[in-house]
């Protein structure tokens, strides 16, 4: 049997707060009791938002936490070829299309016939360039025009139907209790999501996918509120032949009013907690955590 492989991947964009040190150390208990090996992965592929500061924060707040992973520690930064190849793979299998419509031209078009919303609340994209004439394609590349790609979801639901038959397409969850059952993956709620920003070679579920599979990870603990997302995942993970990883999400924590806790929200960093005098073993019982 393999080894059990476990991974935190945090953004540099902000400091960690209670949120990630549960996930943290969710999966790295994990991997302790497992026998397996645990690693860090900075996913910084937003290089807008994204801090060296940070990046060092998170390294002392995770060390503070008393955990020890393998080095050297990826950086998504440096493996844009990767996330290139990918594309290319997808855009080969004719599953991805240009979209060089603007964030006020979607918005405008999906208020005008709206088509629903994806799981993260945003308006499910409206079709505006799907189709678009290769005469019309070529027109606005020759003016430099920006643009995402965005995957074919109804074209890539029936690749991944033919490559999984006579079985649907699922995606494995394991219990606390450590047993595990097949979800129905329906990347479909994300209707023709974007593979490859404009600002970027990837999108978060394009690198995460093909991250966790160069790495060898078989194990992804993270948070509820990317349950949704692992369906989309699992679609990329079929159409690109990757493995894939067993999956948990553990319970998201709760600011008073309700909502999770975010870095952009300024809710309280480990780092504060640090200076007003909080230890990791008062941060494990804050996290309920053994």
């Amino acid at each position: 049997m393999r080894q059990p492989v476990f991974r935190f991947a945090p953004s540099p964009n902000g400091l960690l707060h209670l949120g990630h040190a549960l996930s943290a150390l969710d999966g790295y208990q994990k991997a302790t009791r497992a026998g397996g090996r645990f690693l860090v992965r900075i996913e910084d592929i937003d290089q807008a938002r994204c801090r060296e500061d940070y990046v060092a924060a998170i390294f002392e707040d995770l060390e503070w936490l008393g955990l020890k992973w393998e080095t050297p520690v990826l950086r998504q930064s440096l493996h844009f070829s990767r996330y290139r190849a990918a594309a290319q793979a997808l855009l080969d299998l004719g599953l991805l299309y240009r979209c060089f419509a603007t964030r006020s031209d979607i918005a405008s078009a999906a208020a005008a016939s709206p088509a629903g919303f994806d799981p993260d609340g945003a308006p499910l994209y409206p079709g505006l360039h799907k189709g678009l004439a290769q005469s019309e394609i070529d027109r606005r590349l020759a003016r430099d025009e920006p643009f995402a790609l965005r995957i074919d979801m109804e074209k890539a639901m029936r690749m991944a139907a033919q490559k999984c038959e006579p079985s649907p397409l699922t995606f494995t969850e394991a219990a606390d209790d450590g047993s595990e059952r097949a979800i129905p993956a329906r990347p479909e709620t994300w209707g023709d999501a974007v593979i490859v920003r404009k600002d970027t070679p990837a999108s978060y579920h394009l690198s995460v996918v093909a991250d966790d599979a160069a790495q060898g990870v078989t194990h992804v603990t993270r948070g509820q509120d990317l349950y949704a997302a692992t369906g989309l995942h699992r679609l990329l993970q079929v159409l690109l032949d990757l493995p894939e990883p067993v999956y948990a999400h553990h319970r998201l924590l709760l600011a008073e009013d309700g909502r999770k806790l975010a870095k952009s929200a300024g809710d309280s960093s480990l780092r504060e907690l640090r200076a007003r005098g909080v230890t990791a073993d008062a941060v494990r019982e804050m996290l309920q955590l053994k």
